[in-house]
C-alpha cells in the first residue's frame, strides 16, 4: 500500500511541474501565488484590490472608492438580511469580474463556469488538445497493465521477426512497382502534395497531384488480402484519397486522424486555408482493406482493437515533412504480415521491417531476390503470436447459436406446441415463414433465428 501512495505522490508531482510549466513558473511551489491560494488577505481585501487594479481610469477608482466608503458608513443589519445581501453581491462581482478567458486558470479542475477552451485558444493561440493528458506513447498506458503488457509483447514480437530494413532510390512516376516482384500485405503512400508546402513550408523535389497519384499502379503490388494507408492532408484529400482507394480495389474502412498539439510553439501564426470555414489543426490518413478479412476468424492475420483511430502528437517544426511515427505502430501492431512497403519515404522514415521507395533516399539495397528468399514459405511472411498475446489481446465477441434464437427461415420448419402434448406443423420446406412460440412455463419451444434454416432450395 505504501509503494502505491508513493506512485500516487510521484505523479501528483509530475503533474504539478508540468502545470508549473505551462504557467511559466519555475516551480511548482510558486503555483500557490499564481493559482491565489496563499492565505494572509481575506476575500473582500482581495476582491478590492483585484477592482481597483482592473481599473485604469482615475475618476472610475475615486467612485469605487467613494462607494467602498458609503457601503461601509452603512447601520448595520440583522444577520439574515446580510446573508442574502452577501449572496447577492458576490453574485454580481462574479458577473464583473469574469469578463474574458484572462482571469482564470485553463487546463485545469477549476471551478469557474467560464473555463472556456475554445475562448482560450482565441485568445493566447493554445489548441485545446493541449490539455489533454498522457498521449504519448511512454505513459498512455500507464492506468491499463493489461493493455500496456501487450503492447510491450507485440513490440517484442515484431523486433524480433523484423526483416533488414531495404531502400529503394526511384523516381515513382517512372518506375514500375511490378519489378519488385513481391504482394505486400501493407502498403504505407505518403505522397508529396502541395498542400503541405502552403500549411507546414514543405519542400520537395516536386509536387503530385491527386490524377498522378491515382494513376499508380498500387493494384499490381498489392496481395489478395491487404490494407493500404494513405496520407490525404485536410482538404480535399479526403475525397480524392477515397477516389484512389477505390480504383486500386480497396475499400476504405477506417479513417486515421492526426490531432496536432502546439505546446512548444502556442504563438505561432494560425494556418488559415482560402476556402476553410475553421481552422486546421488535424490531417488525415484513410485505410482502405482489399479481400475478406475477419476479426472473428483471421486472427493470423490481423489483431483488431489494439490501437485507437487518434493520434494526438505535436506539430512538427515549420519545413518538416515527417509524419508521426505512431502510424508505424499501428500498423504493425494491427497487421501481422511482414511485407511491408512505403511509398515516398526518405531516409528519416527507413524502419526495420519496411521496403521504402522514393526519390528523396541518398542510396539503395534493395534487391528483389533477397527480399523474396525471407518470406519463403507462409509462416516467414507473418510475425506469428504468443500465447501470451493471444490471451491479452481484444477479441470479437463469440458468435452465438442462430438456432436458439429469433425467427425460423423461410422455408424452414413452422409449428407450435407446448408441454402438453398439443401442436402442429405447417409448411413444412415449401417456402412458409418460418415461426414460433414459446416460453420458459413450458409453451411452445425455443424460438429459431431469421436465415438459420439449413435447407438450401433448389
Amino acid at each position: 500500500m505504501s509503494d502505491r501512495l508513493k506512485e500516487f505522490k510521484e505523479r501528483s508531482q509530475q503533474r504539478k511541474k508540468l502545470l508549473a510549466q505551462a504557467l511559466g513558473v519555475d516551480s511548482p511551489d510558486g503555483l500557490k501565488s499564481v493559482l491565489k491560494t496563499g492565505e494572509g488577505k481575506t476575500e473582500s481585501s482581495k476582491e478590492k484590490e483585484k477592482i481597483l487594479s482592473e481599473t485604469e481610469d482615475p475618476v472610475s477608482k475615486k467612485i469605487a472608492l467613494i462607494k467602498e466608503t458609503e457601503e461601509d458608513n452603512k447601520p448595520s443589519e440583522s444577520d439574515g438580511e446580510k446573508v442574502k445581501k452577501d449572496e447577492f453581491e458576490k453574485d454580481e462581482f462574479e458577473d464583473e469580474i469574469y469578463t474574458d478567458s484572462s482571469t482564470f486558470l485553463k487546463g485545469t479542475q477549476s471551478a469557474n463556469p467560464h473555463n472556456d477552451y475554445c475562448q482560450h485558444f482565441v485568445d493566447t493561440g493554445e489548441r485545446p488538445q493541449n490539455f489533454i493528458r498522457d498521449v504519448g506513447l511512454a505513459n498512455r498506458f500507464e492506468e491499463y497493465p493489461k493493455l500496456r503488457e501487450l503492447i510491450r509483447l507485440k513490440d517484442e514480437l515484431i523486433e524480433k521477426t523484423n526483416t533488414p530494413p531495404m531502400y529503394l532510390k526511384c523516381d515513382l512516376e517512372e518506375y514500375d512497382l511490378r519489378n519488385l516482384k513481391c504482394k505486400f500485405d501493407v502498403i504505407l503512400i505518403e505522397p508529396p502534395l502541395e498542400e503541405y508546402q502552403r500549411t507546414q513550408g514543405a519542400v520537395f523535389d516536386r509536387f503530385w497531384s491527386w490524377d498522378e497519384i491515382e494513376r499508380l499502379d498500387i493494384a499490381a503490388v498489392a496481395a489478395q488480402r491487404s490494407f493500404l494507408w494513405i496520407w490525404c492532408g485536410n482538404a480535399e484529400g479526403l475525397d480524392r484519397g477515397r477516389q484512389c482507394l477505390k480504383r486500386w480495389g480497396f475499400r476504405r474502412c477506417e479513417d486515421i486522424c492526426w490531432i496536432k498539439t502546439n505546446i512548444k510553439n502556442p504563438t505561432h501564426k494560425k494556418n488559415l486555408e482560402p476556402n476553410a470555414v475553421f481552422q486546421r489543426t488535424k490531417e488525415h490518413c484513410l485505410m482502405g482493406i482489399k479481400g475478406t478479412v475477419k476479426r472473428s476468424t483471421d486472427g493470423d492475420f490481423i489483431h483488431a482493437n489494439v490501437d485507437i483511430d487518434l493520434i494526438i502528437e505535436e506539430e512538427p517544426e515549420y519545413g518538416t515533412k515527417d509524419k508521426p511515427v505512431e502510424i508505424f505502430h499501428m500498423i504493425e501492431h494491427f497487421c501481422l504480415g511482414k511485407r511491408r512497403l512505403h511509398l515516398f519515404g526518405r531516409d528519416s522514415t527507413t524502419r526495420p521491417g519496411w521496403l521504402t521507395l522514393g526519390s528523396e533516399l541518398a542510396s539503395s539495397n534493395f534487391e528483389p531476390d533477397l527480399y523474396l528468399s525471407m518470406f519463403d514459405n507462409e509462416l516467414s511472411a507473418v510475425t506469428g503470436c504468443t500465447e501470451e498475446i493471444e490471451r491479452l489481446r481484444p477479441k470479437s465477441p463469440p458468435h452465438t447459436n442462430k438456432g436458439e434464437r429469433g425467427r425460423g427461415a423461410r422455408g424452414g420448419f413452422r409449428g407450435r406446441g407446448d408441454s402438453r402434448g398439443r401442436g402442429d406443423s405447417r409448411g413444412g420446406i415449401r417456402g412458409g415463414r418460418g415461426r414460433g412460440r414459446g416460453s420458459t412455463r413450458g409453451r411452445g419451444f425455443t424460438p429459431i433465428h431469421r436465415g438459420a434454416s439449413n435447407y438450401e432450395p433448389r
